[in-house]
């Protein structure tokens, strides 16, 4: 019987590989119950050039006292701030990797955020 993780994993690896032919940066997501992370890894993938996550303290103060950091406000807010930080690392354009998470929720949230943000992918 093959998990839940390990489907997500699978999916996650046929996408990296297609995103690999494309030699562009990519931006990678990944969700916890409880936070969102982001990042841009350089096209050979050797680096990270740009990160966020809702665990940074300027973000949980944006948050508020709950510091909720696992709904789509969240998610948009990280958005905005990983094409920020791409953009001053000198990258515009992006392969958009879900990482095998199905694109709606958190990480459509993320996505959009970061397009209208001005990241290009």
């Amino acid at each position: 019987m093959i998990t839940k993780k390990e489907q997500r994993l699978r999916r996650a690896r046929q996408t990296r590989v297609r995103i690999a032919k494309q030699r562009v940066a990519r931006l990678t997501v990944f969700r916890s119950n409880l936070h969102i992370y982001a990042s841009v890894v350089s096209e050979d993938g050797s680096r990270v050039l740009a990160s966020a996550s809702t665990l940074e303290k300027d973000v949980r103060e944006q948050l508020g006292a709950a510091g909720k950091g696992g709904n789509a406000a969240a998610a948009s807010i990280i958005g905005r701030r990983i094409a920020e930080k791409a953009r001053a690392a000198g990258v515009e354009t992006v392969a958009f990797d879900r990482s095998g998470f199905a694109y709606h929720g958190r990480v459509k949230a993320l996505a959009e955020a970061a397009r209208e943000a001005g990241l290009k992918f």
